[in-house]
């Protein structure tokens, strides 16, 4: 990852309701939430977290799929394990085995 990409994603995530968005939908993993039950979970109008939404997916840090009538946001773990490893890069001298990486099992059915 360049700086040009982690730049924006650092930004997306220096905000507090941006940053619980973001890790709410890590912890519920690749199948997601419908932005209705994102706004219920953390308490957040649904224009308020639209604005806060689009930010992180123009970050590449949440992905957006529609589901019949719904939208579903899921956090790109791609882009994390990225930005996570250039942060990282230099971690213990850049001697390998500290690299972390998230990679969860994705439970939703192909429809």
């Amino acid at each position: 990852m360049e700086s040009n990409i982690a730049i924006p994603a650092l930004s997306a995530l220096a905000q507090e309701t941006r940053l619980a968005v973001f890790r709410l939908l890590v912890q519920v993993g690749p199948t997601g939430l419908a932005a209705g039950q994102i706004a219920e979970r953390l308490g957040v109008p649904a224009p308020t977290l639209s604005f806060h939404l689009s930010h992180l997916s123009h970050a590449g840090l949440v992905t957006c799929q529609r589901i019949s009538r719904s939208l579903i946001y899921s956090a790109n773990y791609q882009t994390m394990n990225e930005l996570v490893s250039f942060l990282t890069e230099n971690c213990c001298g850049g001697t390998s085995g500290c690299e972390p990486i998230c990679n969860p099992v994705s439970v939703r059915s192909a429809s």
